[in-house]
């Protein structure tokens, strides 16, 4: 016996067929911030947003970038979470899409602004940190200068990452700075580094798990690296300070964008407001230790005392012109690896 369908019945039957979720697809880094965002940023979006399939790419930021070269015609991700450097070489792309306009990209600093298809999303200083133990046992004070790198009694205890990692890069630019420079005139800040801050270090580490090691067993107690990792050494119970250089720290952001494609998705808008609210801003700031970029955010005492936070601690932060820098960053390299770490 054959069976006819009504047009009733077809209406109930689509009434009833369970909506189909969209998958957004997210690049942004593993480690610590995928276990921040998969337990409480995403589902706080989809809570917020209804049923929303948040597929996370788990990337460091060169990585990341390179598949949004790659996939510049057939894009994959919706929003991707990197490194400013690599933000604006994006930007410069073509390979995110203008933000649309929201009232929570008026309540950020004014250096948290990237341009009009990009914003930074979390503010780390870079400066030093030290082994307070160490310093303590041998009598020396706390280092409050970017001098202190240069001092010999630290020969062979100063740890630097290379210029490859952003600590390294900003260390070079900040000497630079102090001995007359600029990012138009280097030199001098590479002088500096082979001649007075050279001769100090131990090694030139890129590694964080390395990094952390080489402190844990005495070999360096004076070093360069970015406040979050240094709140990252200290959780674990380690005798260690960042210290906010005298002379100023530099501003290294987390970035965000919604990538440009042919049919984007409103959640990719939604989602990086999402990221820019004050609630989520500080579950960053105490999960993974960026300082938040949205000036109403409100912190507790003790998850404000480990991150760049407050207007006036922010405006002491130096945000750097990566249109120049990655002009020449590969020039830099290359001289870098002949003369610095020959």
């Amino acid at each position: 016996m054959k069976r006819y369908l009504t047009v009733a019945s077809i209406l109930v039957t689509c009434a009833w067929a369970p909506a189909q979720a969209t998958d957004l697809y997210l690049g942004a880094s593993g480690g610590t911030t995928e276990k921040v965002m998969k337990e409480k940023v995403i589902p706080l979006f989809q809570q917020k947003h209804g049923d929303v399939n948040v597929i996370y790419v788990a990337g460091n930021s060169t990585d990341t970038l390179a598949k949004m070269q790659a996939q510049r015609n057939r894009p994959e991700f919706d929003v991707v979470v990197i490194d400013d450097g690599p933000m604006m070489q994006a930007q410069q792309f073509g390979l995110c899409a203008k933000l649309e306009d929201a009232p929570v990209y008026q309540d950020r600093y004014p250096l948290a602004q990237m341009g009009d298809s990009a914003s930074a999303l979390g503010v780390i200083a870079t400066g030093l940190f030290y082994n307070t133990e160490a310093f303590a046992k041998a009598g020396w004070p706390a280092p409050d200068s970017w001098e202190d790198l240069t001092d010999p009694k630290f020969k062979q205890k100063v740890v630097v990452p290379p210029i490859s990692n952003g600590y390294g890069l900003h260390t070079l630019i900040k000497f630079a700075e102090l001995r007359g420079g600029n990012l138009e005139q280097i030199e001098p800040g590479f002088d500096a580094m082979i001649k007075e801050v050279g001769p100090n270090v131990l090694a030139w580490e890129p590694s964080p798990g390395k990094m952390t090691e080489l402190f844990q067993n005495g070999d360096g107690v004076l070093g360069v690296w970015g406040s979050g990792r240094v709140q990252a050494l200290k959780d674990t119970g380690f005798p260690v300070e960042f210290v906010y250089p005298k002379e100023g720290a530099i501003a290294l952001f987390t970035a965000v964008c919604p990538i440009a494609k042919p049919n984007p998705k409103p959640e990719a808008q939604a989602f990086v407001q999402h990221l820019l609210s004050p609630e989520v801003q500080a579950i960053l700031a105490e999960g993974v230790a960026w300082g938040p970029v949205n000036s109403k955010t409100e912190l507790s005492p003790e998850v404000a005392a480990t991150v760049p936070y407050g207007p006036e601690q922010i405006a002491k932060l130096q945000a750097l012109d990566y249109s120049v820098i990655n002009a020449k960053r590969g020039e830099w390299t290359n001289r870098w690896n002949r003369t610095v770490e020959r």
